[in-house]
């Protein structure tokens, strides 16, 4: 087989055929149903349980800083749980926490 030569003129260069007509998907339901016959398992992952979503907390305090650290589960629901009870925004539970800290000067070891 020879190549094309890429500067001939468009009336020599080979005629390409249309592409045959594609055949008619095959339902959803059909492909599930084999699979059932087959024991093919399904590739989707397990829908995780949604966690319950948080009530929004927006207060105007004038705050533009952001502290970003890593805690346990246990941890981050008690601080908002806190929080929540003495209806606070969470910088000034923590800010409350920091100063009973500073006034309990006694070192942790």
């Amino acid at each position: 087989m020879e190549r094309v030569n890429p500067f001939e003129e468009p009336a020599e260069a080979p005629v390409f055929a249309p592409k045959p007509k594609a055949s008619k998907p095959v339902e959803i339901d059909t492909v599930d149903q084999i699979a059932r016959e087959q024991n093919f398992p399904s590739r989707q992952a397990p829908r995780a349980p949604a966690a319950p979503a948080r009530k929004r907390r927006t207060y105007t305090t004038g705050r533009n800083q952001q502290i970003n650290f890593k805690a346990t589960a246990a941890t981050i629901e008690r601080f908002y749980r806190i929080a929540d009870e003495k209806h606070l925004p969470l910088c000034e539970t923590l800010e409350l926490a920091l100063d009973a800290m500073e006034r309990d000067s006694t070192p942790r070891s």
